[in-house]
């Protein structure tokens, strides 16, 4: 499948540790935040949660694999490609580039989660398929 949304991004010395390398939590938060960037060229993750009457479309499970070190001032672009549509899940690839180089990959699996009688559960993935114009 093709590269549903991506981002550019400049490292900066904040997003790294004492040996001048990308701490590894950061390459998980910038997973995050494509995923959203992305969801707001549909309204945001507040507008779609509302409308599909979801309280988040949260992470069931996220992994990565830490290929090459980036560091400050390498421009990384992050490229997020959805894998599957399941009834109940929806998975993410991610792949984060320094020029043609591949420095990190990983893959989330999210949920719609909705309020049910025994707390939050996950809910159809077909509504927010929908929303999103994939249908």
């Amino acid at each position: 499948m093709s590269v549903t949304h991506s981002l550019s991004y400049r490292v900066t010395f904040g997003d790294c540790d004492p040996a001048g390398i990308v701490f590894y939590p950061n390459i998980y938060g910038w997973f995050d935040r494509c995923f959203h960037d992305w969801l707001a060229g549909f309204g945001g993750h507040a507008a779609i949660c509302k409308d599909l009457g979801a309280v988040g479309a949260g992470l069931m499970s996220a992994n990565a694999d830490f290929r090459r070190p980036m560091r400050p001032n390498d421009d990384i672009r992050l490229a997020m490609t959805i894998r599957d549509w399941g009834r109940k899940t929806l998975t993410l690839d991610y792949e984060v580039t320094v020029g043609e180089t591949v420095t990190a990959t990983g893959t989330e699996v999210r949920g719609l989660f909705k309020p049910g009688e025994k707390g939050i559960v996950a809910g159809e993935m077909s509504a927010l398929r929908e929303r999103v114009g994939l249908a």
